[in-house]
C-alpha cells in the first residue's frame, strides 16, 4: 500500500504491501515507554521471534513501510543507505544485526564466536562516525565471549535489547534535565533529526522539548531543513508537527536571519571527544558559530555513550564521506551540472569552545569539559 497520496497520519499499522508485517505487537523483550501523553508512536525498530523489522526513514514523510531485515548484512546495508539512522538507534540496530547472526548458530558450535567477530566487523564499516554503532557492537561481542557456545545466541540478544532498555531511559532522563533550561514560550532552532527517529525513548534533542512540551511550556521549534538529505524537513518536521507541536521550517542558510528570535540551539551529536569536541550533523558547526555571534546558548544533547574518550579531541573522530549523488540530485532528479565536482561529508567537527554545555542523562555537564566529562564518565 503506496500513502504517498493519501495525508501525512500518525504512524499506524499501515504497511506497504510486499514489506514485513507490520510490527505494532510491540514486544515485551523491548516494549517502548509511554512518559508524555499524546503524539505519535514511533517504532522505528522492532525484534521479535528473532525477526528484525524497521521502519524505512528514506520514505519518511510520504510513505510509511517497514522492512524485515533477515541478516547482518541487510542491516549494514540499511545503516548505510539511511533507511535507520541516529547514532544512539544505529548502535541498537547494529546489536539486534548482531542477534541475526546468533541464530544460525548451534547449541554445539564452537565457532559462533569466530562468526559474530565477522558479522562485527562488517557491521561496524557500515557509518565510521557514530561511536554507537561500534560500542553497541562490542559489548554484545564481550558478553557472547563470557559464556559458553550453547549460551551465546540467548546471551546477545538479551544484551541487545538490554541496550535498547538502557537507551531509551537515556532519552528520558536527557528530556528531564534539558527541558529546565527552556522557559515557557521558549524558541528554539535544532538541525537534522534527533528525535523519536533518531533514538529509542524521545531521541536526544527532540527529547527536551518533548518534555517541554508535555509539562505545558510551549515550545516553539525552528527546523534547519538539514540538506543535502533533508532530515529535518522529512523527519524532525514530521514528528514535531504530528505531535502538536509549533513548527517552522527553514532552509539551513536562514538560521543568521532567525536567531535573533530564538532563545535556545539544541543539536544532536553523533561522537564526542574527550575534550568535548562534538562531530554532528553538517552544518552544525556553523549553527555554532551564529550561536556565539548573537550570545545564545548552544547545547549538545547526547547520552553518555555517545561519548568517546578514546578520542582525545575532534582531529582524531573519523568522518564520513558520503557519495555526490546525495548532493546533485533530489529524489533520483539531477539538479546540477553532470562536470560538477562535489564534496559531501555528513558530518562536521563542533570545537568545544562554541558549546554551552552537555544535557547528558546523567545531568548538563559545563566547562572546562576536560574535567568535567571526565568527571561524570569517569575513565
Amino acid at each position: 500500500m503506496q500513502l504517498s497520496s493519501e495525508k501525512s497520519l500518525p504512524f499506524s499499522r499501515r504497511i506497504r504491501e510486499g514489506d514485513a508485517e507490520s510490527p505494532s505487537l510491540n514486544p515485551a523483550l523491548y516494549r517502548p515507554t509511554t512518559e508524555t501523553k499524546g503524539g505519535v508512536n514511533f517504532q522505528p525498530v522492532t525484534f521479535h521471534n528473532n525477526r528484525l523489522i524497521i521502519l524505512d526513514q528514506t520514505q519518511l514523510p510520504r510513505r510509511i513501510r517497514y522492512l524485515n531485515l533477515k541478516n547482518y548484512r541487510a542491516v549494514a546495508q540499511a545503516i548505510k543507505t539511511l533507511q535507520v539512522r541516529g547514532a544512539p538507534l544505529i548502535g541498537v540496530t547494529a546489536a539486534f544485526g548482531l542477534a541475526l547472526e546468533a541464530q544460525n548458530c548451534s547449541k554445539s558450535d564452537q565457532r559462533c564466536l569466530s562468526h559474530l567477530r565477522k558479522a562485527a566487523k562488517f557491521l561496524k564499516q557500515a557509518r565510521p562516525t557514530a561511536v554507537n554503532l561500534s560500542w553497541a557492537i562490542d559489548r554484545c561481542l564481550q558478553k557472547a565471549a563470557s559464556v559458553s557456545s550453547s549460551q551465546i545466541k540467548k546471551t546477545v540478544i538479551k544484551e541487545a535489547a538490554k541496550i535498547y532498555h538502557e537507551e531509551e531511559a537515556r532519552s528520558f532522563a536527557m528530556g528531564r534535565f534539558g527541558a529546565k533550561l527552556l522557559k515557557k514560550n521558549g524558541r528554539v532552532i535544532t538541525i537534522c533529526n534527533a528525535g523519536k527517529l533518531a533514538a529509542p525513548g524521545l531521541g536526544t534533542a527532540l527529547a527536551v522539548i518533548y518534555t517541554a512540551f508535555a509539562q505545558k511550556k510551549n515550545p516553539l521549534v525552528y527546523v534547519c531543513e538539514t540538506r543535502p538529505l533533508l532530515q529535518g524537513a522529512r523527519l524532525t518536521a514530521f514528528e514535531l508537527t504530528q505531535t502538536g507541536i509549533p513548527t517552522i521550517l527553514i532552509t539551513d542558510n536562514m538560521v543568521g536571519t532567525v536567531a535573533s528570535q530564538v532563545d535556545l540551539f539544541l543539536v544532536g551529536a553523533d561522537r564526542i571527544a574527550a575534550n568535548g569536541d562534538t562531530a554532528n550533523k553538517i552544518g552544525t558547526f556553523t549553527l555554532s558559530i551564529i550561536a556565539k555571534y548573537f550570545k545564545i546558548p548552544f547545547y549538545v544533547v547526547a547520552p553518555t555513550s555517545t561519548f568517546d574518550l578514546t578520542k582525545p579531541d575532534g582531529k582524531a573522530i573519523p568522518i564520513e564521506i558520503r557519495s555526490s549523488a546525495e548532493v546533485t540530485t533530489i529524489q533520483n532528479l539531477r539538479i546540477t551540472p553532470k562536470e560538477v565536482m562535489v564534496f559531501n561529508p555528513a558530518f562536521d567537527v563542533t570545537p568545544n569552545s562554541l558549546i554551552t554545555g552537555f544535557i547528558t542523562d546523567k545531568g548538563i555537564i559545563y566547562p572546562p569539559f576536560q574535567k568535567s566529562i571526565k568527571k561524570v564518565l569517569g575513565n
